[in-house]
């Protein structure tokens, strides 16, 4: 096996313009917030839906995208990325965009709190309170309750694994979880080939994920499987899955061990990993087809469950 896999040629393009950038550690949060902003023309320019709202659910912000004007759509609750420290709605527009068209559906993304300012588990409790009330019909939105989705990437990978596992055994719960490139599990992806093969000149690397949990989550000591849900074993009637992950990513071992896990205790899995990619590929749809063919593969996998949903 090859200690380190080529990267995509877009890719390699991508990371030409950002590996000279100064490690997050090195700044500030607000500071690199600030510098995430020129990131955005990359992303591209999502594709035009019915209607975009910004609002409040259970006093969390979210931007809500109606794919339709008719009644009872089903719905996608999708968590950016970021670190939980990093990214905002702005980040994910285009993506919340076309998941919205290629799924058919309404999108609400879920501008959660970020640390230092809201450390662990604040990220998690706007995550599982927002979908929860969306779930339970007290969102004010007008959708399908009995087909509603979480998704999200990087860290938002990891609340949209951990408000699946918190809802899973309620009346109320997801029927589609989307896993993208999701952090699940520290001491895992600390231990992984990947870790090792592609921790330094991939653009997110091992040194910016020990900031990331260490700004989020430096208090947190023991196993906890609202910050690691990647480490729960009782993974038995946890919605159809469908995982993300790029090859050059060093939490990529993360998300393809989970979807393993999932397997084994019966959950329907498709997990899709994009050769030659790396970590925040998914956004950027402004610079790599790679991050289209993803969203369309998401798309298509959410409106299956949707369409199987609305036969039951």
């Amino acid at each position: 096996m090859n200690s380190q896999a080529p990267v995509n040629a877009e890719a390699g393009a991508f990371l030409a313009l950002v590996n000279d950038n100064p490690p997050l550690d090195t700044q500030t949060a607000t500071k690199n917030r600030e510098d995430l902003v020129h990131a955005l023309p990359l992303t591209g320019v999502g594709p035009a839906v019915a209607q975009v709202v910004d609002t409040q659910i259970v006093g969390v912000g979210v931007r809500v995208y109606a794919v339709s004007d008719l009644p009872d759509q089903p719905c996608v609750v999708y968590f950016h990325g970021g670190g939980w420290v990093l990214g905002d709605l702005e980040l994910a527009d285009s993506t919340a965009r076309a998941l919205a068209v290629y799924a058919h559906a309404t999108v609400v993304s879920v501008d959660y709190r970020l640390a230092p300012e809201h450390p662990f588990p604040a990220a998690y409790d706007d995550a599982v309170a927002v979908t929860a009330a969306i779930l339970a019909g007290e969102s004010g939105l007008n959708v399908n309750t009995a087909a509603v989705a979480v998704a999200g990437d990087s860290a938002g990978g990891n609340l949209a694994a951990g408000v699946a596992q918190a809802l899973k055994d309620r009346d109320h719960r997801p029927v589609h979880q989307v896993l993208i490139y999701p952090c699940l599990d520290r001491d895992l992806i600390r231990e992984s080939d990947a870790w090792r093969h592609y921790g330094e000149g991939h653009f997110l690397t091992a040194r910016d994920m020990e900031y990331f949990y260490s700004t989020y989550a430096g208090h947190v000591q023991e196993a906890d499987p609202r910050l690691d849900p990647g480490t729960r074993t009782d993974l038995a009637g946890l919605p159809r899955t469908t995982v993300v992950t790029a090859e050059c990513d060093p939490i990529r071992d993360s998300g393809e061990a989970y979807a393993r896990a999932l397997d084994a205790a019966g959950v329907e899995v498709t997990c899709v990993r994009f050769q030659g990619q790396v970590h925040p590929f998914f956004y950027m749809a402004g610079a790599m087809k790679d991050a289209e063919a993803a969203r369309r593969l998401v798309g298509a996998e959410l409106r299956a469950t949707f369409t199987e949903t609305a036969i039951c």
